[in-house]
C-alpha cells in the first residue's frame, strides 16, 4: 500500500509545480524582443513587440522559452532572456490615479486605455503606480493587466 502512494505522489507532483508556474506575469526586458510561432529559435518569428517593460502572462513553458500572452490575447512563445520579473501594469480602460489609496482622495489624474504604468507596490486592493510625471495610487480591479488578483 505504502510503495502505491509513493508512486502515485511521484506521479502527480510534476503536474502540481506546473500548475503553480502558469498564471504568471513577466515584462519585456528589451526595447525590440521577437515573438515565436513556438518554443525554439528554429520557429520563424511571428511578431515583434517594441515596448520595454510590458506586462505578459505566461500561460505555458518549455525549456527556455515561455509562451506568453498579452492584454490584446496575442500569444506567442519567447525565450526568457529578454524576460524578467513584472514591475508594470497596463490600463485596460481610464483610470483614476489618487493621491492616497482611497476613493475619497484627491484626484490627480485621468490615465488613458493603454497606459504603461511602473508598479512601486501593491496592496490588498490599491497599487501605488508611477508613469510620466505622475504617481500616486490607482485600484486594484479587472481593468488593469499585469497583476495577479
Amino acid at each position: 500500500m505504502q510503495k502505491y502512494l509513493i508512486l502515485s505522489f511521484l506521479f502527480f507532483l510534476p503536474f502540481s509545480s506546473i500548475a503553480e508556474e502558469m498564471g504568471y506575469f513577466l515584462m519585456l526586458k528589451n526595447k525590440k524582443v521577437n515573438v515565436r510561432y513556438g518554443p525554439s529559435f528554429d520557429y520563424p518569428i511571428k511578431y515583434v513587440y517594441k515596448k520595454i517593460e510590458l506586462p505578459l502572462k505566461v500561460i505555458d513553458k518549455k525549456e527556455n522559452f515561455r509562451r506568453v500572452i498579452d492584454h490584446k490575447k496575442n500569444s506567442g512563445w519567447i525565450h526568457i532572456s529578454q524576460l524578467r520579473n513584472s514591475r508594470s501594469l497596463i490600463a485596460i480602460s481610464e483610470k483614476i490615479l489618487f493621491k492616497k489609496p482611497t476613493k475619497y482622495s484627491k484626484p490627480l489624474a485621468k490615465l488613458g486605455q493603454g497606459r504603461l504604468l511602473k508598479v512601486i507596490k501593491c496592496e490588498e486592493k490599491w497599487c501605488n503606480i508611477k508613469t510620466n510625471d505622475f504617481s500616486g495610487w490607482i485600484i486594484k480591479d479587472d481593468s488593469i493587466w499585469g497583476i495577479v488578483n
